[in-house]
């Protein structure tokens, strides 16, 4: 059973694990935040490349994934029990980075805003197999840096293990879902340094 807030694995995507001595949810989320932080470190090299551009999603992705999941970096080829049609997650994608663009050029909000609810639709798109969540987070960081703004906190905890500040984080893109936004807003920047 898949903890609450995660995205199953069907069959297919499962084969698709590379670590073959993975056997507990535990050993996977330990693999996967090493991989993490090999990915964050390959995107804090990236100054000059476009953030907001597809090839960047996807590299990120499997930078972030691609010691773990043959399959990372890829769009998933299911529906899910979130997400959009699969067959449609480029072309939402696609407007949803031309958006992004546009409202940053824009800036009719407040910046943080605009980054917040850009990471709130790349998770509702739901792109990839596995690991969107923690995907849109460091998206949504990498946005706020390149704007000259401090990475967001999330909680100030790991949101990939069940905990309150999971469920926090859960609950502001329930919201946020509904067009309240100001839960997302509150959380990303709570018990921030």
């Amino acid at each position: 059973m898949n903890p609450e807030g995660t995205t199953p694995i069907d069959p297919d995507e499962a084969q698709g694990l590379i670590p073959s001595h993975i056997r507990t949810q535990t050993e996977l989320d330990a693999w996967e935040q090493t991989n993490i932080i090999e990915g964050l470190a390959w995107a804090e090299r990236q100054s000059r490349r476009e953030l907001l551009d597809d090839s960047f999603v996807r590299e990120l992705h499997r930078r972030m994934f691609g010691a773990t999941w043959r399959w990372a970096g890829s769009y998933r080829k299911s529906d899910k029990n979130i997400g959009v049609d699969w067959r449609y997650i480029p072309v939402r994608l696609r407007d949803l980075l031309e958006d992004i663009k546009v409202q940053l050029a824009d800036l009719r909000e407040p910046i943080d805003q605009t980054i917040l609810r850009f990471h709130h639709r790349l998770v509702a798109i739901h792109p990839f197999a596995n690991g969107n969540g923690r995907h849109a987070r460091v998206m949504a960081d990498l946005l706020a840096h390149r704007q000259g703004r401090p990475a967001f906190s999330w909680g100030r905890n790991l949101l990939n293990s069940a905990s309150e500040i999971r469920d926090e984080y859960l609950a502001a893109l329930r919201s946020a879902d509904q067009r309240n936004y100001l839960p997302l807003f509150r959380f990303a920047r709570s018990n921030q340094l």
